[in-house]
């Protein structure tokens, strides 16, 4: 998996109706969260890119 770093074009960034904003959907540790909320998600160990076109270039 390759590491990336905008959290707008993650499958696990995902928007929380009782929080009214976008949240990471991963259970992330201390680490982790303090640079997601930092900002410096450079090195996201937990980064898929959103792609819903990937089951439809699949089925082809």
């Amino acid at each position: 998996m390759a590491e990336q770093g905008s959290c707008d074009t993650c499958v696990n960034f995902v928007y929380d109706e009782d929080y009214e904003y976008y949240v990471c959907d991963m259970d992330l540790d201390e680490d982790d969260m303090v640079r997601f909320l930092t900002g410096n998600t450079n090195s996201c160990p937990y980064y898929q890119l959103y792609d819903e076109y990937k089951i439809v270039r699949h089925q082809m």
